[in-house]
């Protein structure tokens, strides 16, 4: 039961994120520059929120199903889903501190490309994710 819990979440995570990366990022690149950056700030914001507690959720509830069952792909799937912070910390905060920093109404040339570069770093988070449903999805079912 556990397992398919780790399973569940970690398939919230990676279809919220692949949701980002394909459908909303693509959508506010279509936008001016300031209202791009505008509605980034937010969605940022609450999707750490939700994403952050995903991972952590997911790594406690991939863990307990490892100690439970000794199944090594679930202690992989668990790893996977907290290396999310890690690589956020590392390498998707640098950019996220630059975002929030720029106020919209300066016009600020930086915007287009940190925000292409910020889409691809968080394609990783997104294939981490995935990885680690596949990895609770067959640790499920071994």
């Amino acid at each position: 039961m556990i397992a398919n819990l780790a399973l569940v979440t970690a398939a919230l995570f990676a279809g919220a994120a692949l949701y980002i990366n394909v459908a909303e990022h693509p959508a506010r690149t279509l936008l001016d520059d300031a209202s791009l950056l505008r509605q980034w700030k937010p969605s940022y914001k609450r999707g750490f929120a939700m994403q952050s507690t995903l991972a952590i959720l997911g790594f406690a509830l991939g863990m307990a199903a490892w100690w439970q069952s000794g199944e090594i792909l679930l202690l992989l799937g668990a790893v996977l889903m907290i290396a999310n912070w890690p690589f956020t910390l590392i390498f998707i905060m640098p950019t996220n501190h630059i975002l929030t920093a720029i106020d919209p109404a300066t016009g600020d040339a930086r915007v287009r490309p940190l925000m292409a570069k910020w889409n691809r770093l968080h394609a990783v988070r997104t294939a981490l994710a995935v990885a680690a449903t596949i990895c609770f999805l067959i640790g499920t079912n071994p």
